[in-house]
């Protein structure tokens, strides 16, 4: 019973929340990682382009042997609400990692570090923005193209990010640059009339 009475104010609250939330334009915070050779933490910066497109960036590291910079577009689908959302996309990644090979000769499996390598990546997820925080939750398949024995890493990331601009203020801007724009335009078209028209008038 008392589960029940639980669950049902959680509910309350969430849905409270979500209706009163706020959109993200801009958001900044940590992603921690995680795939079947190592563990990460990182940076990441999102930034929204379009209604349903955004760019994120991502700097993670083991703080030991691997450290990688993403950049990935992503394209956005709201699920009951615009702040809640399953996104996908793909992009491209550059790093220094680890990277080990069976040595058929020796029977020794050997490791190097700090190889420069170059990877594409796909992310699908989910993510949440309440209040003025995001949160999110993705697999992100990594190919690696050159640098890497390891051709592919998938790893599940879990993202905590801050709302820096809501998506409102952003919105705000968008409409106010389009009136600006359309308002300049009217000058120009007025002006050149006025050009017009004084040549006419001496063509008379």
């Amino acid at each position: 019973m008392r589960g029940r009475i639980f669950l049902s104010i959680f509910v309350i609250v969430i849905a409270g929340n979500v209706g009163h939330a706020q959109s993200y334009a801009t958001t900044l915070g940590l992603r921690f990682g995680n795939d079947n050779v190592k563990r990460t933490i990182g940076l990441s910066f999102q930034q929204r382009l379009a209604k349903r497109v955004s760019v994120e960036g991502i700097f993670q590291s083991d703080f030991v042997y691997n450290h990688t910079l993403h950049g990935i577009f992503k394209y956005h689908q709201p699920l009951i609400t615009r702040r809640l959302n399953f996104y996908s996309g793909g992009g491209f990644s550059v790093g220094l990692e680890q990277s080990s090979f069976n040595d058929f000769v020796t029977k020794q499996i050997i490791t190097t570090y700090d190889n420069r390598t170059i990877s594409g990546d796909l992310v699908v997820g989910l993510e949440l923005t309440m209040l003025r925080y995001n949160i999110s939750v993705d697999y992100k398949p990594n190919f690696n193209i050159t640098g890497r024995n390891v051709w592919y890493l998938g790893q599940v990331g879990v993202s905590g990010r801050v709302v820096l601009v809501t998506g409102a203020k952003q919105n705000k801007r968008w409409r106010e640059k389009t009136r600006k724009k359309r308002k300049e335009d009217r000058q120009d078209r007025f002006e050149d009339n006025k050009v017009l028209n004084i040549f006419k008038k001496k063509e008379l």
